[in-house]
């Protein structure tokens, strides 16, 4: 029997099994469907070892919190998994191999990878520690933030968590911003100053107004406020004696390219290359 692409994506979509295995498991089972998934689901521990190696770009972000402390993880999965993080380690190496119970971070992410056929990790993970009010805010389940103040309440930090999760800011203060950075922008809004022509006092005082808004723009407590937009995250905070300690801020997939295939194609190509063979060998 002829194995179509269209065959090859269907097995592909009803198990998540590799192109090749459900190539070959579809000739093996003479294009039958249901045989061919009954025996990529019985490969087990081999589909979950093949998964693993691709990049999973999905996920979830995972926050918890324990008085003085929150943990915040990406996980990231082909689909939703929630895993408990009761380990203080953040190095995900490191926490492949803390204790979950009986069995290893690590086995028991091989057994769940073995039951749902997806590949799932913990990408990464952060702890927040505060003597003073910690808050924390989740956006669906992609992007997850946890703040840290000194003075201020749980309801002021969750708000300003709420915040970071929606504006992205890129550091506390102007203190935070590397110079690199600030020569950088500095650079690009000389060059577009000095086209205009105005004399070099006038440039520069441009130069200036253009940087401090650009500080405005990408520090936390310059940001006008999300709930607020008439005050800026540091008059809101000045005006509830507080001040942000730190802050954490998790968005599945961030920094991973996520291949996009056709595997329509792929396999087109595939049988094609393999007419070429067949037609060189004839």
């Amino acid at each position: 029997m002829s194995i179509t692409a269209s065959m090859v994506k269907e097995l592909r979509e009803r198990t998540g099994a590799g192109m090749m295995e459900c190539k070959k498991a579809l000739v093996e089972a003479n294009g039958d469907l249901d045989a061919a998934a009954e025996a990529l689901r019985k490969s087990g521990q081999a589909k979950a070892d093949k998964k693993a190696g691709r990049v999973a770009a999905d996920g979830r972000v995972v926050i918890k919190a324990n008085g003085s402390k929150a943990v915040i993880a990406e996980v990231n999965s082909e689909t939703d998994a929630d895993v408990a993080l009761s380990s203080g380690i953040t190095d995900a190496a490191e926490l492949a191999n803390a204790s979950m119970g009986d069995l290893t971070v690590e086995a028991a992410r091989t057994e769940l990878v073995q039951k749902v056929g997806e590949n799932i990790s913990v990408r990464r993970a952060d702890i927040i520690e505060s003597n003073g009010p910690i808050g924390y805010y989740t956006h669906g389940a992609r992007i997850g933030a946890v703040v840290a103040l000194e003075g201020g309440d749980e309801g002021l930090a969750r708000d300003i968590a709420m915040h970071v999760a929606a504006i992205n800011p890129t550091c506390i203060d102007e203190s935070g911003v590397p110079s690199e950075t600030l020569e950088r922008e500095r650079r690009i809004f000389t060059e577009q100053a000095a086209e205009s022509g105005k004399p070099p006092e006038i440039i520069e005082k441009m130069i200036g107004g253009r940087i401090n808004k650009f500080l405005k723009e990408i520090t936390l407590v310059g940001q006008p406020f999300v709930k607020d937009d008439k005050q800026s995250v540091g008059q809101l905070l000045k005006s509830a004696g507080a001040s942000v300690i730190s802050f954490v801020r998790f968005e599945v997939g961030e920094g991973i390219e996520k291949k996009v295939e056709n595997f329509a194609d792929e396999v087109m190509k595939q049988i094609e290359d393999a007419k070429k063979d067949d037609d060189d060998d004839s």
